[in-house]
């Protein structure tokens, strides 16, 4: 069983919510950081822990404490000072892997130069993302972690259902992992391999980007 990840969401703006409530419904610790009280006091029940600081301050995002997080992700891609502010801190609290949203490709570099390990660009993918799940009729949402590597929920084909994963060798097949399963709106879970899979089944997999065009 994967362990639970610990992440630091700073900013909420529309992407910054958004991320960090489906970062939350799949099941990691999630910490929400904003100077806005109001989006503070919104989120506070949606997330595990929410804090009300100035993410422009040096001391206040100091003391948030994110040596004790897995991953930061800074989601103020309209404010360059905070961005930089809080990737050089979580950098130098040795946070394992610090994420920042960027709105041009000025911020980029000048991102990627204060040590960023990753840079997210929610225009660029969500158009990316539309157009996967456009053109298949399987695909019901993507999502890229790397250059090489995507998250798909998918709709199970007519052929897969009534069979279990044992039986379908998705992964022989088509190179592709099956991370989890939910049915009916529901939460996703683990999929037992010994489990048929049903017509309002969704799963979760994880596979190549070069390989996604040879099953849909």
């Amino acid at each position: 069983m994967n362990m639970k990840k610990s992440i630091a969401v700073l900013g909420l703006g529309k992407y910054g919510s958004s991320l960090a409530q489906a970062l939350y419904d799949l099941g990691e610790d999630v910490l929400v950081v904003d100077k806005n009280e109001n989006l503070i006091r919104d989120m506070s029940s949606k997330v595990t822990s929410a804090v009300c600081a100035n993410l422009d301050n040096e001391d206040e995002v100091a003391a948030l404490g994110l040596q004790n997080y897995d991953i930061a992700i800074t989601c103020m891609g309209g404010n360059l000072s905070a961005s930089i502010l809080c990737v050089s801190i979580a950098k130098e609290k040795g946070v394992p892997v610090v994420i920042a949203k960027a709105s041009s490709d000025r911020m980029k570099k000048i991102l990627k130069r204060v040590g960023v390990d990753k840079i997210i660009c929610p225009e660029e993918d969500g158009g990316v993302r539309s157009a996967r799940i456009l053109t298949s009729q399987y695909i019901k949402d993507y999502f890229e972690i790397d250059d090489n590597l995507c998250m798909i929920e998918i709709q199970p084909k007519k052929a897969w259902v009534g069979k279990n994963l044992i039986e379908l060798n998705l992964r022989k097949k088509f190179n592709m992992n099956v991370a989890g399963i939910k049915t009916n709106g529901g939460n996703w879970a683990y999929i037992d391999p010994t489990r048929e899979i049903t017509e309002d089944n969704l799963l979760m997999v994880i596979i190549e980007k070069d390989d996604i065009n040879k099953w849909r």
